[in-house]
């Protein structure tokens, strides 16, 4: 057995089963041998593609992707998404050639692991000896500290016979955190003693919604999500939905009334907060995470606990009988009834900025909300227009949405959205990407219509980088640097095999249903032309916070 299938077998016993990658000669027989072992391989068309599907398919499948590449070139093609998967805390494994060790002359030689533990990943190189030890300490750092991993693989070494005889062990289960007992007495007390208390799922709390229920009902707490666990509390009366840049204005004002906050698995970055504008000065804030970390990370907290999410609500109920005044506190008629008025964003008003030649993007996304599959998945770019399909778009649980805003960067989520779909191949999968993100992705379009992608591709156009255009305003001089001619996407899109729609009004959305009507032997993307008078709300709210 050489090394190179020593690892593929590693791997495989280590529960492996989906590859994303782009084929070179540096990643060539690990990648055949991982398939012969049964794994899934999807082929993107730039390596770019494949780290962000890698993130997207880990987020939202909660298993161990693989990205294979090439050395040199192959690997820095990923940087960009690799950042994303990083500051986003994502779990995966990147498996990359490596130049020689002993060639310092290689066109492919540059310093990969510097390279990548710039953008927040770790990383560590296989050796003959002890591949297989390389590679479980790899997957072992990857699953426990949630954290992209990069595996360098020198192209030498791989075809070195491997001197490892011993079957692959798998790793002992990670287990979840207990909390300390003091520090739930302490929750427990802030909560009962609270006028207004509020529970914040965040995406570490993505298992514990039952438990976090419970608690918010003992509390009579009111619920929020930070914006990657949007869905958590579908279907609770009391629930605010997303806290932060993307809040409803019911949701920021009964936040800014909360006396104690209790975040669970939630980083409290500046998305969360709106840039801390929405955390209460007044207010105890706790945040509880089994990493510790992330306790403190962002901002100053005054109890933090060291805890799996679902065993710690559930401890801390413990200690709050269930007795109805109690929770009468914030879960109230009252407080249900204008939840229910305004608690969505598709239910405030707004002055519709549509013409002739231009849809509203919120009129566009509430029409496409009552028409595209309840059960679906939502991947969302960057961009000025992300808030609509974030929010306008109705979410159920938390495998809906990915959003992947980590490093804000535009032009991922084409990639994100293939992600997704072979995450959670039951459902229809909708993409939302700008014109710029498009633009920069379309590669991938083949690769949806390859892989036969049950997937709706909707492209916010306002021919420009809007958040530029918003943030500094027009000048004459826009045209090719902020501002750009109108680009026929449905076009672009046939060509690649899609069917494609152009959407200047609400009755072009026709197009839409006679093909979620239809058979759907082909995905389909939608061109919006859409207004672009206005910031949307949420990059208003950030310029106001960065005046």
């Amino acid at each position: 057995m050489q090394v190179y299938e020593k690892v593929a077998e590693t791997l495989w016993g280590l529960g492996v089963r989906q590859i994303f990658g782009v084929a070179g000669s540096g990643n060539y027989h690990v990648t055949r041998a991982l398939i012969r072992h049964g794994a899934e391989y999807v082929s993107a068309r730039h390596e770019g593609g494949a780290v962000s599907m890698a993130d997207a398919f880990s987020r939202m499948s909660d298993s161990l992707p693989v990205v294979s590449v090439h050395q040199g070139g192959g690997l820095t093609n990923i940087i960009t998404g690799l950042a994303e998967a990083a500051k986003s805390g994502t779990a995966l494994i990147v498996l990359a050639g490596e130049s020689p060790l002993a060639d310092r002359r290689s066109n492919f030689r540059i310093s990969q692991d510097r390279l990548v533990e710039s953008v927040g990943a770790v990383s560590y190189r296989i050796s003959q000896a002890t591949a297989t030890s390389d590679v479980r300490e790899a997957v072992r750092e990857a699953t426990v500290r949630r954290i992209p991993v990069l595996l360098n693989f020198p192209v030498d070494v791989q075809v070195m016979d491997s001197p490892e005889q011993r079957p692959v062990a798998p790793l002992p289960a990670v287990q979840s955190t207990t909390p300390d007992p003091e520090a739930v007495s302490a929750v427990a007390e802030l909560l009962l003693d609270a006028r207004a208390p509020l529970i914040i799922g965040g995406r570490g709390a993505r298992h514990a919604r039952a438990e976090l229920l419970d608690l918010a009902h003992r509390a009579g707490a009111l619920t929020a999500t930070s914006a990657v666990a949007r869905g958590l509390f579908y279907g609770d009366p009391y629930n605010l939905d997303v806290m932060g840049d993307l809040a409803t204005p019911i949701a920021s004002e009964l936040v800014l009334d909360s006396d104690v906050i209790v975040a669970f698995g939630c980083g409290l970055g500046n998305w969360t907060t709106s840039n801390g504008s929405l955390l209460p000065a007044h207010a105890k804030l706790v945040q509880i995470d089994d990493n510790p970390l992330r306790l403190g990370l962002q901002r100053p907290i005054d109890l933090s606990v060291v805890g799996d999410a679902a065993k710690t609500a559930k401890a801390i109920a413990g200690h709050i009988p269930q007795m109805e005044e109690l929770s009468g506190k914030r879960r109230t008629r009252t407080n249900q009834k204008r939840i229910a008025e305004g608690g969505r964003w598709q239910d405030v008003k707004y002055r519709d900025t549509g013409t002739e030649d231009w849809i509203d993007p919120r009129t566009a996304t509430i029409a496409l909300d009552c028409v595209l599959d309840e059960d679906r998945n939502i991947a969302v770019d960057s961009g000025n227009f992300l808030g609509y399909p974030s929010m306008f778009l109705t979410v159920k649980d938390t495998k809906t949405l990915c959003f992947s805003q980590g490093f804000q960067c535009v032009g991922l989520g084409l990639a994100s959205a293939i992600g997704h779909a072979i995450a959670q191949p039951d459902r229809l999968t909708v993409a939302a990407c700008g014109d710029g993100g498009l633009l920069m992705a379309a590669s991938e379009l083949e690769t949806v219509v390859r892989l036969k992608l049950p997937m709706v591709v909707l492209v916010y156009n306002d021919s420009a980088y809007g958040a530029e255009v918003h943030h500094f305003g027009r000048d004459a001089a826009d045209e090719g640097f902020v501002s750009f001619p109108d680009v026929d996407f449905a076009a672009i899109a046939r060509g690649h095999g899609f069917t494609g729609a152009t959407v200047r009004s609400e009755s072009d959305l026709q197009a839409v249903e006679k093909w979620l009507h239809g058979e759907r032997t082909t995905p389909l993307l939608v061109d919006l032309k859409v207004s672009n008078k206005q910031p949307s709300w949420w990059l208003a709210d950030a310029f106001k916070a960065e005046a």
